[in-house]
């Protein structure tokens, strides 16, 4: 499968790019809504994947009348310059992999001024989307965790773990592959693995720059820097490694709530892994999703989807 393949399903509206400050062409993507805009999400994806692989998300999206952007990460995707170097971020490490969610952000925000701005983060992109609303949070009307949790506690199962281990398929041995963390979907793992632009791991210098935001996504006097009334809606699988069953998701929200955030929401899925949106319960996920997206822009005065979500 090529590159070209991996985006195909659901052609974007447009296909740009900038450079960030350390150099890096980033690649972006734009979704148009179906008739009149009612707001825009930004998605964030996860480790190893691309944009490419959220294409039924975004067309669920657009036809609610939303707006979609988003960017392949560093390392990631079409922004890798080449396969050698998928899963490094370059020298900017992961606080640059945030900035240049905050660049795509501000295009997005000069592009449709007007309309409620929500930040939808998987995986690592929702720590990236964590570590964003920790200076950001009044540049958006609404923040999305998928397959989220607290760093601090992953990092630290993922250090204690022999060298070589999978702890994040260890809970789903014996497992049919390396991926059965993902989804009890078999054809999402063997998707995964059969992707030219998926990978396993991250290079070691751009996974410790990663680890390394685990103690600022922690610290108490940095979670009152978010503005209390920020909507939040956090949802995960009870089987997600990543979450560690759901106890590092429940420490987040905890968290979030003692800086002082009061619009916390969230959904879990029993049975579920980790990444909700490809699970055997996808539609399911997909409409609790919307249906919290559409109460964020009614509540700003942007009435009911036309479309009826």
């Amino acid at each position: 499968m090529s590159a070209q393949v991996a985006y195909a399903a659901f052609t974007p509206s447009a296909e740009f790019s900038f450079t960030s400050s350390d150099g890096v062409r980033v690649a972006c993507f734009r979704w148009d809504s179906c008739g009149p805009a009612r707001g825009v999400v930004q998605i964030a994806h996860g480790m190893g994947e691309h944009l490419g692989r959220y294409t039924e998300t975004i067309e669920e999206l657009v036809s609610a009348g939303l707006t979609v952007y988003g960017n392949d990460h560093r390392g990631h995707g079409r922004t890798a310059p080449d396969k050698a170097h998928l899963g490094d971020f370059g020298e900017g490490g992961f606080d640059s992999l945030v900035e240049d969610m905050v660049r795509l952000s501000r295009i997005a925000r000069s592009e449709y001024p007007d309309q409620p701005f929500i930040l939808l983060g998987h995986s690592m992109g929702s720590f990236a989307a964590q570590q964003y609303v920790l200076d950001r949070s009044r540049e958006i009307d609404a923040l999305i965790l998928s397959g989220s949790g607290a760093l601090d506690r992953l990092a630290s199962l993922a250090t204690a773990a022999p060298a070589g281990s999978n702890v994040l398929n260890e809970h789903f041995e014996p497992a049919r592959t390396p991926f059965d963390w993902l989804s009890r979907d078999p054809a999402v793992a063997d998707a995964f693995m059969n992707d030219p632009l998926c990978f396993a791991a991250l290079e070691p210098a751009s996974l410790a720059s990663f680890l390394r935001a685990a103690q600022r996504l922690s610290e108490p006097t940095s979670l009152r820097n978010i503005r209390d009334d920020l909507s939040v809606y956090l949802f995960s699988g009870s089987e997600d490694p990543v979450g560690l069953q759901l106890d590092g998701v429940e420490l987040l929200i905890q968290r979030y709530e003692k800086a002082g955030l009061y619009d916390v929401s969230r959904d879990f899925y029993p049975g579920g892994r980790h990444e909700m949106l490809n699970e055997i319960n996808r539609e399911e996920v997909r409409e609790r999703l919307l249906a919290w997206v559409s109460s964020i822009l009614e509540a700003r005065g942007y009435g009911p989807s036309p479309w009826g979500i």
